[in-house]
């Protein structure tokens, strides 16, 4: 398939993903996974980075749309975005030349569970920090970063084996 559509079609289906399934997903009352974040984990790096950006704050725009958070998702994604080639030079040890040709599911087991452990983490703990915004909630922040990012990683593992087996 294009890349194009393959990138059109990975957007619309997570943001109506997120959006009508698992934004009415509350285990336990509070906890949510948010599995739109994996359009930054999937989308190519030999792309242009500008486009990027904007594709990836359009998403979490439309997340924040259907959800009333106000931008939350759109700065918290946007971050990760930002921050992404920071955390592929980190542990993939990858640099400029290397990108037209880096493929997530072809590294180590390994280092792409550090990677989306730490993005899933660092969005999770900046989303859930402004929506609480309080430092008396502090407690409760840490806890719904620890489990709405256990079970975002539980998903996106299990959907990233389930879909590896099936192509």
């Amino acid at each position: 398939m294009n890349s194009n559509v393959r990138l059109i079609f990975l957007f619309f289906g997570l943001l109506f993903l997120q959006v009508l399934i698992l934004n009415n997903i509350l285990f336990l009352g509070h906890i949510n996974p948010y599995l739109y974040i994996i359009f930054v984990f999937l989308y190519p790096l030999k792309e242009n980075r500008i486009p990027f950006l904007f594709y990836t704050f359009l998403l979490g725009l439309g997340v924040d749309f259907f959800s009333d958070s106000g931008g939350i998702h759109a700065f918290s994604i946007l971050i990760i975005a930002y921050a992404r080639l920071f955390f592929i030079k980190l542990y993939f040890r990858k640099v400029a030349t290397d990108y037209a040709f880096f493929k997530l599911k072809s590294e180590p087991f390994g280092k792409r569970f550090n990677y989306v452990v730490t993005l899933t983490i660092i969005h999770h703990l900046i989303y859930f920090s402004f929506a609480n915004f309080s430092l008396q909630n502090f407690s409760e922040v840490i806890l719904n970063t620890l489990f709405s990012s256990i079970f975002t990683l539980i998903l996106y593992f299990l959907g990233s084996y389930i879909f590896t087996k099936i192509e």
